[in-house]
């Protein structure tokens, strides 16, 4: 006899519950920030009871590391997105416009989601950007060459501070497309001069 896979109704009304939950989390986070980003609120933009939102997230601060990791996933999707649609941009600007477009949110939603992420996972959250990165510029084997860990640390690192601190610096103004072609210039550079070494 055959086994049938069928999914389990409760399992798949659970998910929609933490999918409405999550949803409900982000459009408080980025209405009312991060201090007014309360349970009660969440559950209320939910549509779901205090009592059963609990019985998925503990307390906020749950609710915001799953957030957080679905802001990194999200990001590293449009990375491969890029990547796919757009195979004329150099591997570099692929990453860097994509982490500079983000994804979904206000400039402070964006930054409370990074923030939480680095401060939860720390150097994990790190190492998995950095292993996002440095997929994204072995794709089309662009860079022949083997990056030592010193140098793809300084890449990876590179980008990821400096773009953490353009939302962070908001009244600096700095204007988008010239910001990308910079980083893109500094990035390049940097690993020209790393395969100009490597030839060496």
């Amino acid at each position: 006899m055959v086994e049938i896979n069928r999914r389990n109704p409760k399992q798949a009304r659970a998910r929609a519950t933490v999918d409405a939950i999550l949803e409900a989390a982000f459009q408080v986070l980025d209405t009312y920030g991060h201090a007014k980003f309360t349970t009660s609120r969440i559950a209320k933009r939910a549509g779901v009871s205090i009592g059963t939102l609990y019985q998925y997230f503990d307390d906020r601060d749950a609710i915001l590391q799953e957030l957080s990791q679905r802001y990194s996933d999200a990001l590293r999707e449009r990375i491969t997105k890029l990547l796919l649609e757009e195979p004329e941009l150099s591997s570099v600007r692929t990453v860097i416009r994509a982490a500079m477009q983000g994804v979904e949110g206000s400039p402070e939603t964006q930054l409370v989601l990074s923030n939480t992420i680095f401060q939860t996972r720390g150097g994990a959250e790190v190492s998995r950007q950095h292993s996002a990165f440095m997929d994204a510029l072995s794709t089309r084997g662009e860079y022949e060459f083997v990056l030592g860990k010193e140098a793809s640390f300084i890449l990876t690192h590179t980008v990821v501070y400096l773009l953490r601190a353009t939302i962070m610096e908001p009244e600096l103004e700095l204007d988008p497309q010239r910001l990308e072609d910079e980083l893109v210039h500094l990035m390049e550079s940097y690993i020209a001069n790393l395969a100009q070494r490597a030839g060496a």
